[in-house]
């Protein structure tokens, strides 16, 4: 399938972008945060005091006449997971980028990162159905697909639905894979799925948002338009009435996506479309170690 230029574009620069930001600041952050998925044996040396005589090799030792004992090595190969929502409300932003800007320029650093470790990468693209699925391989190759992946796919809906692709994970990933959803989580009745996942996975709950989903500016009278459902209402934004609904259904919502996500038990980190969106990762990265 050949893309238009425009994509092309987009993901030459996203990645150059994407890689100064790897080799300068994260893929460090990354390597410490995620532990590999067991030991493996590595080699021999000679016993000295202090060590563990659970690891001494009994048969090296009695052939030697030598104690021996065991090394062993973190096995740092890990699968990665980019769960990605991409329903009408991702295409919303007051800043310089829209929320699914922002996912996409996450999941680019983190599969950079991930290429860097020399980990697999899939992909899952999710609305109110699971839009698009790619199964996690190596390489820097897969990851640029992924990009493309990412800006070039037009989903078939606008609506969300969180459960829907953590349930197909639940199902499709057979080996423990850490796993990050990057959503606004403007949705209801997820934080079962959230958690099921959780206990089999390492999954992290990416939280992105919008100033003006918390304080919406003065802009008078206009029209505004629903992502998800089409419907568009009049409203004025300078009412002190409609500002304090607003203000107060806001508020409402937020106090129960949070509350689904504490219910969630998963882990979670908050980003801002209209700040850096690296810091608050490098940040919950160093809280990890």
């Amino acid at each position: 399938m050949s893309l238009p230029p425009e994509v092309l574009k987009k993901v030459k620069l996203l990645e150059i972008n994407t890689r100064k930001l790897v080799n300068n600041l994260f893929a460090g952050e990354y390597h410490t945060a995620f532990k590999g998925q067991g030991m493996t044996f590595a080699d021999f040396r000679e016993y000295v005091a202090g060590d563990d005589i659970r690891s001494i090799s009994w048969p090296l030792t009695a052939r030697t006449g030598k104690p021996y004992i065991k090394t062993y090595e973190e096995e740092r190969e890990l699968t990665l997971i980019l769960a990605v929502d991409v329903s009408g409300s991702a295409d919303f932003g007051t800043g310089p980028y829209f929320k699914g800007e922002v996912m996409t320029q996450l999941a680019a650093l983190l599969a950079f990162s991930a290429v860097k470790n020399n980990d697999q990468i899939g992909l899952l693209l999710f609305s109110d159905q699971v839009e698009h699925f790619v199964p996690p391989k190596k390489g820097r190759g897969h990851v640029r697909r992924l990009l493309r992946d990412l800006f070039y796919y037009q989903p078939k809906s606008h609506k969300t639905k969180i459960s829907a692709g953590l349930s197909f994970m639940q199902g499709a990933l057979k080996k423990r894979a850490t796993i990050f959803v990057f959503s606004d989580f403007m949705d209801q009745g997820f934080e079962q799925s959230l958690r099921l996942l959780g206990r089999k996975h390492d999954v992290v709950a990416c939280v992105v948002n919008d100033a003006a989903e918390i304080s919406l500016p003065r802009m008078g009278v206009i029209e505004v338009q629903d992502a998800e459902t089409g419907e568009v209402l009049t409203v004025d934004t300078s009412s002190p009435s409609f500002r304090q609904e607003y203000e107060d259904a806001v508020q409402q919502r937020k106090e129960q996506r949070d509350k689904l996500l504490r219910l969630s038990q998963v882990e979670r980190v908050d980003v801002k479309s209209s700040e850096d969106y690296v810091d608050p990762l490098v940040a919950f990265f160093k809280k990890r170690k």
